[in-house]
């Protein structure tokens, strides 16, 4: 297996990941209250959108020929990253909310 498809493999498998979590999110704002309810579904909304990026970033990835893709890893890399971050961020803070 080239290196260029065990990479878009592993970000791929991390994307599910990242849309397992948000749908987990969502299913928990379903039982809150309106008002958490709002806050759940507009971090959702950014997970999404960073989630959509992410897949567009690794289309481009796949397109790319094996000579130009390790140009476009390092940018698929940082939109991950960029994703990762803010599952991470959102989940804290959801659950901050709840303590409260």
């Amino acid at each position: 297996m080239s290196t260029k498809k065990a990479y878009q493999q592993k970000i791929e498998a991390e994307v599910e990941l990242a849309q397992a979590k948000l749908d987990e999110l969502r299913a928990e704002a379903k039982s809150s209250a309106a008002d958490v309810r709002i806050k759940y579904e507009n971090c959702a909304e950014e997970l999404e959108q960073k989630i959509n990026a992410t897949k567009t970033k690794l289309q481009e990835l796949n397109k790319a020929n094996e000579d130009a893709w390790e140009h476009l890893k390092d940018n698929a890399e940082s939109t991950w990253n960029t994703l990762s971050s803010a599952v991470q961020d959102t989940a804290a803070k959801l659950k901050a909310q709840f303590k409260d």
